[in-house]
């Protein structure tokens, strides 16, 4: 990552002061750099950074605009716009643990194919903070967001196994995978159908960590490679992004990442089905009835519905042991970005104390989370004639919350469980990231995770 962060600045470190909407009078400017912001036209504007020169014309430090109250994370555009060296805060932000993350992310670029790092920034962490577990948090993010930036040439259902694979090596936990058709073996037949029209063999992979006496936290991640639709095709314009269609799966390997780093007491476990919903001669076919590990059968009314099918078998499995905390997160529906654009994803859980936790962790960590009804009269328009349940509705209504519907029949005795709907992507740059792959939700989990059994 282009921006380290030390524990001292250095002699050599320059000044990076914060400028309100209040004035410049009141950001404790000499009279030198209140004469030169005037004469740049810099009144403390919201994610402006302004360089400052000193009496021998090098640079002396920088004043950065923070509006009205932005938020610590739009100080990640520091990242950025900062030339190259060693800089520190002059006096500290509002929420010093935050700034200083968010100039880790700021600093993000996705080098794998040859694209340059960005410049390279040292930045004292303000007194306090602790630099390790910045570190850890950017870590995970910064995981998430390789995952889903990588397309599906290199990141297919092998690739997604092998990352879990390396994040399992990394932090002695253990892996195994079931693949092809030992899926059906060992019943999961959705994922098996969802997966068998692909090159490469679906699988469930199952990481396991920490003792086992330990509070049980389940994880489970939408690992969809790519989604063309299946025999219900997509549109070429709606496959473009779909090499984020395991954004759950990477966003649940960035809090595992997150968890395992920390030490956390928990006895962790990670499912992530993997799989690609590709086209061929024995793809699944609308009208066809599915089995379930739980014994729920499904009827597809839509083959482009297919990622609740492989949660659905992930989350039987993760319920049958009964944790104290099962997530599930994914991509899971267009309707989520109608109701709540890409910025917010929605969370669904009958859990009101779990769901006041999440909005306070979110709250305390910018990272935005909004709860939306588990409404029970839409239930039935699940409904089939031939099935016990259809993956998908007739009206089209409602689709993210039908969707949240369909996968709380496979929990029961999970004591608390909550759905993600999340788009794991930025559509456009902001000042903590760029275009592409992002975490979202998995910041507030591990603030959550670590309150509780912490």
């Amino acid at each position: 990552m282009p921006v380290e962060l030390t524990e001292k600045k250095s002699a050599s470190s320059l000044p990076v002061r914060l400028v309100g909407r209040d004035g410049l009078e009141k950001a404790g400017l000499s009279p030198q750099e209140t004469a030169w912001a005037r004469a740049n036209g810099f009144s403390g504007e919201a994610g402006r950074t302004l360089v400052v020169p000193g009496a021998d014309g090098a640079i002396a430090g920088a004043l950065f605009g923070v509006g009205e109250g932005e938020g610590a994370l739009a100080l990640g555009a520091l990242a950025r716009a900062l030339p190259e060296g060693e800089w520190h805060f002059a006096t500290p932000p509002a929420d010093p643990e935050l700034a200083a993350l968010a100039l880790v992310l700021g600093g993000y670029v996705f080098t794998r194919y040859g694209k340059k790092t960005g410049k390279a920034l040292r930045f004292a962490v303000p007194e306090g903070v602790d630099a390790a577990r910045v570190s850890r948090l950017a870590g995970g993010v910064v995981l998430a967001r390789d995952l889903v930036n990588t397309p599906t040439n290199d990141m297919g259902p092998a690739a997604l196994e092998q990352a879990a694979r390396t994040l399992a090596g990394a932090h002695k936990a253990k892996v195994s995978v079931v693949e092809g058709d030992d899926l059906l073996a060992k019943n999961f037949p959705m994922i098996h159908a969802v997966g068998r029209a692909a090159a490469q063999a679906p699988r469930l992979v199952d990481l396991v960590w920490g003792p086992e006496d330990a509070p049980k936290v389940t994880l489970v991640g939408k690992g969809v490679c790519f989604d063309t639709g299946g025999l219900d095709i997509k549109p070429s314009s709606g496959m473009l992004l779909m090499k984020k269609d395991m954004g759950g799966a990477a966003n649940v390997l960035g809090l595992a990442s997150m968890i395992m780093s920390a030490g956390q007491k928990v006895r962790l476990r990670v499912l992530i089905p993997a799989v690609e919903n590709s086209i061929s001669a024995n793809a699944f076919r609308p009208g066809d009835v599915l089995a379930s590990r739980k014994g729920v059968s499904v009827e597809i009314g839509n083959t482009d519905a297919e990622g609740r099918l492989v949660l659905a078998d992930a989350l039987a499995l993760a319920d049958e042991e009964a944790p104290q905390m099962l997530i599930d997160m994914a991509t899971l529906t267009g309707a989520a970005r109608v109701a709540l654009g890409p910025d917010l994803p929605p969370f669904y859980t009958d859990d009101d104390i779990l769901a006041a936790d999440l909005a306070a962790a979110s709250l305390a960590v910018e990272d935005p989370l909004w709860r939306m009804p588990l409404w029970k009269p839409y239930d039935k328009k699940l409904s089939s004639k031939i099935a016990d349940v259809n993956n998908v509705t007739s009206d089209g209504f409602a689709g993210s919350i039908t969707a949240a519907l369909f996968l709380r029949r496979f929990v029961e005795k999970a004591a608390s469980w909550a759905h993600f709907d999340i788009f794991a992507w930025n559509p456009a740059d902001r000042p903590y990231g760029p275009v592409g792959g992002e975490a979202q939700g998995i910041r507030a989990l591990e603030r959550l995770i670590s309150t509780r059994f912490g």
